[in-house]
């Protein structure tokens, strides 16, 4: 009998630096900073990555996002859903970052700072939250400490 197979080393280890903030006062674009680490680099890089105001709601209403939250804030004590409810907000705008973030992974980075601006990767990013909607939805839910299951999805 073998002993099963670990799971395989992901190529990247990937934080969140800081963010989502405005870029420049009184624009609608939002940016979150990264730091990523390739197994093989020495050191890590910041990728800065830049989603619109647009955007975000365009996501947020193709993924149901406002009538899920409702959902799953009643489940709590009325006195704390406001400020999960902002929370819940910019874990929204981290997690469309990190979804950006994964597409420019997936095409290859090189060791060196970078910023993913508002016109990269709109279709690739479209069709990313089609297929990963639950993803986006499990990240606020981690992010906000709530139970990750079924009810939450």
């Amino acid at each position: 009998m073998s002993s099963p197979t670990p799971p395989p080393v992901p190529p990247y280890r990937v934080s969140l630096f800081y963010g989502p903030e405005q870029v420049e006062e009184g624009r609608p674009i939002f940016r979150c900073i990264f730091n990523v680490k390739k197994r093989s680099w020495k050191s890590g890089i910041q990728v800065s990555v830049q989603v619109t105001e647009t955007q975000v709601a365009q996501v947020r209403q193709s993924v149901a996002f406002e009538s899920w939250l409702r959902g799953v804030l009643a489940a709590l004590p009325e006195e704390e859903r406001a400020e999960h409810e902002a929370r819940a907000h910019d874990a929204f705008i981290q997690a469309l970052c990190a979804l950006k973030l994964d597409l420019a992974i997936e095409v290859g980075l090189s060791q060196e700072h970078r910023s993913c601006g508002i016109g990269e990767f709109v279709d690739a990013l479209s069709r990313a939250v089609a297929e990963r909607a639950d993803r986006l939805k499990t990240q606020v839910l981690i992010e906000l400490d709530l139970p990750v299951g079924e009810s939450g999805q």
